[in-house]
């Protein structure tokens, strides 16, 4: 492992239990390097989770994992007994901090590992996305009363749609790559939308909306499902945990769930809003945050699912006029497809709009 994973001196940065047996490599994630480290005592086998924090995109890790533990804090609190397996128990390094850095430079951080849980990468029946709205919407309650002033905004502007809309008008201008004559259908679609890229921030500034602890990546696979109950019953990765808007964490799930199709697919008649699993996720997601959002987060929840698919699909098609320089690409014109996909499902949600928002009625009136 050279320089980058000295686990020698790694298991001496933090107090574990038991004697050192071995580790295993996890290859899920897309921003940090994960291994499980086992350890034995001779009556018990401990695991921990060993995590490289990625200081190139999170570039305070002293913010970073402040937020990460307060938030991890507050939720304990609220589960009493079940604390050990509902959130994630973060161990405190020799140094004081809930992170060390090794000799090379790389920060090093480390929860005790929840076993009897699995992970699912795509939704095999609305059952599925059920139970992830139930998990996120029970996140989000057992955090309405959390201090909000005390989180990091570790990523600035991170869902400022508006600013990601002039970050878009200042790529078409530059046009570094000559590629804008070949995407006139899918600029004069942003620029169509314009007015939307302001309306939750308007009302977050005129107090329509409260400011909540937000996820910010509320995929499917950043919920452990219990292996017996198939319940949601812990949220992981909790990096990008930040102060915003209920409404992106609802918003992003389902432009990522309720899809028909892949971020990737090029036949756009594959891809639409599944009503069916748009309807299955409200129910659960409300049937835990009900009690705790406002009348606006509620009535705009189906709005969320629309801007956040038209902001996901704003951001490939910028990143697709500067270069590809942000997302990873297989191929020159990846980033044009996930935007042409994004844009097709927009139009999808704005046909089923109403019926959305009757589904949303009817799941809030439960």
């Amino acid at each position: 492992m050279g320089t980058e994973f000295d686990i020698n001196y790694l298991i001496n940065q933090f107090q574990f239990e038991g004697s050192f047996k071995g580790y295993r490599c996890k290859d899920e994630g897309h921003i940090n390097t994960t291994y499980v480290l086992i350890f034995d005592d001779g009556k018990q086998e401990y695991k921990y989770t060993l995590q490289k924090i990625n200081t190139y995109v999170f570039k305070n890790p002293d913010e970073l994992m402040d937020n990460i533990v307060s938030v991890t804090s507050h939720l304990k609190k609220k589960a009493g007994r079940d604390s050990d397996r509902c959130t994630l128990d973060m161990l405190r390094a020799k140094n004081g901090k809930y992170y060390c850095t090794d000799p090379a430079g790389n920060c090093w951080r480390c929860y005790r590992y929840i076993d009897g849980v699995y992970t699912c990468n795509t939704i095999e029946s609305p059952d599925v996305f059920y139970n992830a709205g139930k998990s996120f919407g029970n996140f989000q309650r057992m955090l309405a009363d959390y201090p909000i002033e005390k989180l990091y905004e570790t990523i600035p502007k991170f869902h400022d749609t508006y600013s990601r809309f002039c970050d878009f008008l200042q790529s078409v201008k530059d046009d570094t790559k000559s590629r804008a004559r070949e995407v006139g259908d899918e600029i004069n679609f942003v620029i169509e939308h314009e007015k939307d890229t302001k309306i939750l921030l308007d009302m977050l500034q005129r107090n329509e909306l409260p400011l909540r602890v937000t996820h910010n990546d509320t995929k499917l696979n950043n919920i452990l499902f219990d292996n017996d109950t198939n319940e949601g019953i812990c949220i992981i990765d909790l990096d990008t945990v930040m102060p915003g808007l209920s409404l992106y964490d609802f918003g992003d799930s389902i432009r990522f769930g309720a899809n028909t199709a892949g971020e990737d697919e090029q036949d756009l008649s594959k891809v639409s809003l599944s009503l069916e699993l748009f309807e299955a996720y409200t129910k659960g997601y409300l049937c835990t945050a009900r009690e705790s959002l406002t009348e606006n987060e509620i009535a705009y929840l189906p709005f969320s699912a629309k801007l956040m698919t038209f902001e996901c699909g704003m951001r490939f098609l910028t990143d697709y006029l500067n270069g590809d320089v942000y997302f990873k690409t297989d191929y020159p014109e990846h980033n044009l497809v996930r935007c042409r996909t994004q844009f097709k499902l927009v139009s999808d949600i704005e046909l089923k709009f109403d019926k959305m928002q009757k589904i949303t009625a009817e799941a809030a009136a439960i």
